[in-house]
């Protein structure tokens, strides 16, 4: 059975940082592209990071560049995401996901697989 589970949200002030992890089971993500997107409360899915199958090429929308890292560990089956400089736009639902292409910033469209979610909060 396919799964994608997340963890590592949770609450944090204007500036802060977080890092989010998803484990894979069922399937091995070496064969996948992957990556993250977020639902903002009232607002479209997003997507904010991919990384190709070979991870050596990453790609953000504007909106997070420069400040999310996202990362795999293929033995560990994990998926990670390093968010720096945190803003209130931040806030959301974020899923990890498995993509059909990396070759740009992540669409919906191109989702494979995908977790539960973990809530990002970010506020003063």
């Amino acid at each position: 059975q396919v799964q994608l589970v997340e963890s590592g949200g949770g609450f944090v002030r204007p500036g802060g940082s977080l890092r989010l992890s998803c484990v894979a089971s069922g399937f091995h993500i070496d064969r996948h592209h992957i990556g993250w997107f977020r639902q903002p409360p009232g607002k479209e899915r997003e997507g904010v990071a991919c990384a190709s199958i070979s991870g050596d090429s990453t790609h953000y929308p504007d909106s997070v560049k420069n400040r999310f890292i996202v990362s795999r560990d293929n033995a560990k089956n994990m998926m990670y995401l390093q968010m720096n400089s945190l803003e209130s736009e931040d806030t959301g639902v974020y899923y990890c996901a498995t993509f059909r292409q990396c070759a740009g910033p992540p669409s919906n469209n191109d989702m494979e697989y995908w977790g539960q979610g973990t809530q990002v909060t970010v506020s003063s």
